[in-house]
């Protein structure tokens, strides 16, 4: 049977890194016989007390906190109905979930644990930094699939030119990194904020450096959520659809040990635009009710409505 970690040492050998593959191999032998979630937990300590080795948004996050962040580098979640479901963020925002069905939750938790450590340990060998004999290959594919021709990479106006600009940012950087990155504008894609930049005449580079350096964060969610609310009044059920929709893709994403970031991010937007929708309803609901006992007649008030 497949899993994500035989997934990974496939892709290792087919990419001619034999070596790598059986070191990674022996660990998935011993993975089984510790405790994951502590050695996931000591992993990422250790890259906190050496930031030479983490990620730029990794330093930047646990740089002047070492002590009082050691007991929060991970965030561990249950998936919201099922105690049987869990998610375990990273430092840098990289969040992966238990692949296989789980009874407990604590089963659920070393699962997910299991596969975060994977791939913190994947991301660390040196056929997973960016170079530039990465970036040519990257481009080349990139090319040849979208049926352009590699001198787009040159022009920044064009997609294969922004592409080329977001590899070349990161060069020396993990590929883990690199997605943690590219999940901004993932984001940003789906919810229709880069067609509306790219409308007021903003040039792709600005919003790169912009919103590369900003992250992700809760003002950048609540504008999100706001937009699909606008779109739900324009089209009713729009958010219950593209909800159904990311929870799906978030489940198919899980089982097979996939990153799951944008996924998630997507579903907790379309939740928060939800609660949104159910506040402003009660809202409205009770300020037409306000504004019937207003201007009912005083000889009409019932104690009830009084009471309210």
């Amino acid at each position: 049977k497949e899993t994500p970690e035989t997934f990974t040492l496939q892709k290792e050998v087919g990419t001619g890194r034999e070596s790598c593959a059986r070191g990674l191999s022996l660990f998935l032998i011993l993975l089984c016989a510790v405790n994951v979630v502590a050695m996931l937990h000591d992993f990422w300590e250790q890259k906190q007390i050496n930031p030479t080795k983490s990620s730029s948004t990794e330093s930047e996050a646990l740089s002047g906190e070492t002590g009082s962040r050691s007991e929060n580098l991970l965030l561990y979640e249950s998936a919201p109905g099922s105690s049987c479901v869990c998610y375990v963020t990273l430092p840098g925002g990289s969040c992966f979930g238990n692949y296989k069905a789980c009874n407990t939750q604590a089963e659920a938790r070393r699962d997910a644990a299991r596969v975060a450590l994977m791939n913190s340990l994947v991301n660390e060998l040196p056929c997973r930094q960016i170079t530039s004999q990465f970036i040519t290959q990257s481009l080349q594919q990139a090319a040849s699939d979208s049926i352009m021709s590699i001198e787009d990479a040159r022009n920044s106006d064009t997609s294969l030119g922004t592409y080329s600009f977001l590899l070349h940012s990161y060069i020396g950087k993990s590929m883990l990194q690199f997605q943690e990155m590219m999940t901004i504008f993932q984001l940003l894609h789906w919810n229709g904020t880069l067609k509306a930049l790219r409308e007021r005449k903003y040039s792709r580079q600005s919003v790169i450096s912009y919103y590369s350096q900003r992250g992700l964060d809760e003002y950048m969610r609540s504008n999100m959520a706001l937009d699909w609310l606008s779109r739900e009044q324009r089209s009713p059920g729009r958010i219950g659809e593209e909800s159904h929709l990311a929870q799906r893709e978030l489940v198919l994403a899980r089982r097979r040990g996939q990153e799951l970031r944008f996924y998630k991010e997507k579903t907790e937007i379309l939740t928060l635009a939800l609660s949104q929708k159910h506040a402003e309803s009660c809202f409205i609901k009770r300020w037409h009710c306000m504004l019937t006992l207003l201007y009912c007649p005083v000889s009409k008030w019932s104690p009830i409505c009084i009471a309210f």
